[in-house]
């Protein structure tokens, strides 16, 4: 069974915004290309889950995400980065739907096409959300990025150039 690294998007790949669906708009986090690489050494797979709710709200369409979301996924192979899939919820919250996060119906879907290695993947997120998706998907490790106060992350750092730092000096984490 393979390893997987889940990154949310917003906040995590991109600075957030906020309701980024504009190329002109979206700039990579500082030190993510190296971070992604060395998850990519370790044999890992990369998947993006994303709660999208400017969809459900009418700030833009799937349209524009899927425009922004197939220029990220080409300026992260330039990089040399791959991502397996990108899988998103474009519910508003007041829709509860089985795929917005912290529910697991994105990492079900990903489940049904992979055979991954739950106790040894990773899931990165900047929310309380993400890494209750973590707990509630049975994904053994999570790394929690911000300064606001997040629970029950296996790690946590303010930024992602210091997840990537910490992870580069301490590889026995990620093996």
């Amino acid at each position: 069974m393979q390893k997987a690294l889940f990154l949310d998007r917003d906040g995590i790949i991109n600075i957030d915004h906020g309701y980024i669906y504009q190329i002109e708009k979206f700039e990579f986090t500082e030190g993510l290309f190296d971070l992604l690489r060395l998850f990519i050494e370790k044999d890992y797979l990369l998947f993006v889950v994303t709660n999208q709710s400017g969809i459900g709200r009418g700030y833009y369409t799937e349209d524009d995400f899927q425009t922004l979301t197939n220029w990220m996924l080409k300026a992260l192979k330039k990089e040399g980065i791959k991502i397996s899939s990108v899988h998103y919820c474009k519910h508003a919250p007041e829709e509860y739907c089985s795929c917005r996060k912290p529910q697991t119906g994105m990492v079900d879907e990903i489940l049904f096409k992979h055979k991954l290695d739950l106790d040894n993947s990773w899931l990165i997120g900047d929310k309380q959300s993400d890494i209750d998706l973590a707990q509630n998907a049975k994904i053994s490790n999570s790394i929690a990025i911000g300064k606001r106060v997040i629970s029950n992350s296996t790690l946590s750092f303010e930024t992602i150039l210091e997840c990537k730092l910490f992870l580069e000096e301490n590889q026995v984490k990620i093996r």
